[in-house]
């Protein structure tokens, strides 16, 4: 199959409201251009200098998502573009993109990623840091004007047990609905990948982010 009927495949699968980012890291310009030209226009890339040589060549209506670990060194690369932060996981992250989107007179959107695996080799939140920035930047919010936090982003495992799969993603689900209701910015969960979409979506996930299954093996 080409990319054109792979993203065809997936999308028959998915519910209307759910987001399908298209997972281009390491992926040359002319896949991504293949995947644009069927009318995708959501890639998400996990190294800021990657992602934002490809902004730089591409066509300009395209959606970038930064899925990948952020340094807060780097953020100022993208601050001028980016879509969608999902790994956001620290107080110092949020101030230096909250600085960087009033650098650039905008409102830079960002999820909150939780370690739902809690394996230590993983980033994110635990339940209680989570509740503390939220918590923290609902008391400041006259200060965190250039950033809004609009949901939720993890990673399950990668493993075969399909029931842990599912334990971790209900995690997350249930913590997303029980912010949803006192916050109504929070619109957005952010889980599963190739190996698990159909299960996070089970889970009410409605962004999920595919690589594999649409551009083939990594370079």
């Amino acid at each position: 199959m080409n990319i054109s009927d792979n993203l065809k495949s997936i999308l028959n699968e998915l519910p209307k409201n759910t987001t399908l980012i298209a997972v281009s890291k390491t992926q040359s310009e002319d896949k991504i251009l293949n995947a644009y030209n069927t009318g995708h226009k959501i890639f998400g890339e996990n190294k800021i200098q990657e992602m934002t040589k490809k902004w730089e060549n591409l066509p300009k209506d395209i959606q970038w998502h930064m899925i990948g670990h952020v340094q807060t060194n780097k953020v100022k690369y993208m601050a001028e573009y980016v879509f969608l932060i999902h790994g956001v996981d620290n107080m110092k992250l949020i101030n230096v993109i909250n600085k960087q989107g009033g650098i650039h007179r905008r409102i830079i959107k960002c999820l909150l990623q939780v370690n739902i695996s809690k394996e230590s080799s993983k980033y994110g939140l635990n339940e209680n840091q989570l509740f503390e920035i939220i918590n923290h930047l609902k008391i400041n919010d006259s200060i965190y004007k250039n950033i809004r936090i609009i949901g939720l982003m993890g990673m399950a495992s990668f493993t075969d047990d399909n029931k842990l799969i599912e334990t971790q993603f209900r995690f997350l689900k249930n913590l997303f609905l029980k912010i949803k209701k006192i916050n109504s910015d929070f619109t957005t969960l952010s889980m599963g990948m190739s190996n698990d979409y159909l299960i996070a979506i089970k889970n009410s996930s409605n962004m999920i982010r595919i690589g594999t299954k649409i551009f083939g093996k990594r370079n």
